[in-house]
């Protein structure tokens, strides 16, 4: 497919479609990243809490295409060896969040690596700026997974303003086709980094029962908690919390937040017991976007559905317009 969109982000990655594989902890995989930067967007493999064998791997899996990698911050601070496993890979741009990642890019930096860094509130920007990141992702608590509390249609035009001209900025949160894509540009990004709507893609790392659910579940259903952090066992801090499909299992803690840390041993041990694909009691992440993902399809139609249908958008803007 030829480049439609040229952006900030695009020249400076050398990539024809301003679109961003999120980097979902073990769904974005090696082969995900790779087939998203084969369609021509970014691909970044998501190494979530820091596994150096299944990072290894899944630069393996990706072959010769460049991708990068994604870590979540506070995890991989105390890891501190595997930073160096991680930029002996020469990934494309090493992905940060949740926490002080200033050290991080400083490490990345040094070897030449570009950097992103993810954030959900304006003072986390300043910081990531002042640390000299490449690029700024503004994420809403629309999407899925982890997060904070601030809507993308306030935060994006805000962090745009504080990154000046000089660093780029990606749009996340609740995105799922062109019309996000559109709007995103619209509001000051140079590109946009999408996770749920690449969860329910051919070459996603996940079950097609999980998949599946998906495609039949809508952003109503999910909210925000900490309750499959407890269930998981996860020491996650305590400013951010996961939007994830409710299902019988956490709805009653949703209303008794309170009562979670007393209860969770028996949350554990339920969680831990039942099938991993039984979606009444395991953890689905997804974000509001769900309403807009209706099928499975492969990676690449995604981007390339993304694109045209953004570009189609932006070139009835003078439309809009009169005189």
């Amino acid at each position: 497919m030829k480049q439609l969109l040229d952006t900030p982000f695009t020249r400076r990655f050398a990539v024809s479609h301003p679109v961003v594989l999120a980097p979902m902890d073990r769904i974005s995989d090696g082969r995900l990243a790779a087939e998203v930067s084969r369609a021509g967007g970014f691909g970044i493999i998501g190494a979530g809490y820091g596994d150096p064998d299944w990072i290894d791997a899944a630069f393996d899996a990706a072959g010769d295409q460049r991708v990068g990698l994604g870590v979540i911050t506070w995890s991989l601070l105390k890891k501190p060896a595997l930073v160096d496993r991680i930029l002996d890979h020469n990934p494309a741009a090493l992905f940060v969040s949740f926490g002080d990642a200033e050290p991080i890019v400083k490490a990345a930096r040094e070897r030449g690596i570009p950097t992103i860094w993810q954030v959900q509130r304006l003072d986390q920007a300043e910081q990531a700026l002042k640390a000299g990141t490449d690029v700024l992702v503004a994420q809403g608590q629309e999407g899925g997974g982890h997060g904070m509390d601030r809507g993308l249609s306030a935060l994006l035009p805000a962090v745009r303003d504080a990154a000046g001209k000089e660093t780029i900025v990606l749009a996340a949160g609740g995105l799922a086709d062109g019309r996000g894509l559109a709007a995103a540009l619209m509001l000051g990004a140079d590109g946009v980094m999408m996770g749920t709507r690449f969860w329910a893609s051919v070459e996603a790392n996940g079950s097609e029962k999980a998949k599946i659910a998906l495609t039949k579940a809508h952003g109503d259903d999910t909210a925000r908690s900490s309750v499959f952090d407890v269930a998981r066992g996860l020491d996650w801090p305590s400013q951010f919390t996961g939007r994830v499909v409710q299902n019988a299992f956490s709805r009653p803690w949703l209303e008794d937040p309170a009562g979670l840390s007393g209860a969770a041993h028996k949350i554990q041990k339920t969680y831990e017991a039942a099938d991993p694909d039984d979606y009444s009691v395991r953890a689905l992440i997804a974000g509001e976007s769900l309403d807009l993902v209706k099928t499975v399809q492969p990676a690449a139609r995604i981007v390339e559905n993304t694109v045209r249908e953004a570009a189609a958008l932006l070139a009835r803007a003078p439309d809009f317009v009169i005189g």
